[in-house]
């Protein structure tokens, strides 16, 4: 994991960069061990009847469009950064718990389907490949019998889970699939979720239509 440590008005030495690594990594190894980046700051400010106050901020990138954030204040930097640390473990358990229950429920409650693999694109609507010539007995243009749907290059079978609408974004998000088909448990109707190319995640609801 990527950790930058920087400070407004405040030293950061090496220590304290060392007490952060060692805070971080260890967090990630327990809670969310695929974490990518952290941005920590630390910062020097007025607060009350002290003449100084120190506050630290995490930022965390623990994976694709996932990120934590915790804030600390305490007497000195080491404190301000434990505080802080202490609410991303929070929220990294919280978030790793609602993974787990929904990878039970994904167990308990899901439907049979066949993942079919279809040949790419590349032959015309007839079946023949561009520029090929019809078989006699066939006019040109003319589909063959056997042609009127793509041939199936590979089959599998695969789970239709049953989840919310932010359930499956977050089952996507998790994975490198493109798209994915699932059971509305609101509504019962099958849905899809996919990427789409400008980064943000589409939702096909078939019981709106």
């Amino acid at each position: 994991m990527h950790i930058t440590v920087a400070g407004k008005q405040v030293e950061t030495g090496e220590a304290l960069q060392q007490h952060v690594r060692e805070g971080l990594e260890g967090i990630a190894r327990k809670y969310f061990d695929h974490a990518l980046e952290a941005n920590v700051t630390f910062r020097r400010d007025a607060k009350g009847k002290l003449a100084a106050f120190f506050a630290c901020d995490i930022n965390l990138k623990a994976g694709r469009n996932l990120f934590m954030r915790g804030e600390g204040e305490g007497p000195d930097a080491h404190r301000a950064f434990e505080e802080a640390a202490s609410h991303v473990a929070k929220r990294l358990r919280r978030y790793r718990r609602r993974v787990n229950e929904h990878a039970r429920s994904f167990a308990e409650a899901r439907d049979a389907a066949t993942d079919a693999v279809l040949r790419p694109d590349g032959e015309a609507e007839d079946g023949l490949a561009d520029g090929e010539a019809a078989p006699d007995g066939l006019a040109d243009g003319a589909a063959a019998p056997e042609a009127v749907h793509p041939p199936i290059v590979a089959e599998q079978p695969a789970d239709i889970a049953r989840l919310t609408v932010s359930e499956a974004v977050m089952r996507l998000d998790r994975t490198a699939q493109a798209v994915m088909m699932f059971r509305n448990i609101a509504s019962g109707a099958l849905n899809v979720v996919y990427r789409r190319a400008d980064g943000c995640v589409g939702w096909i609801d078939a019981s709106a239509a």
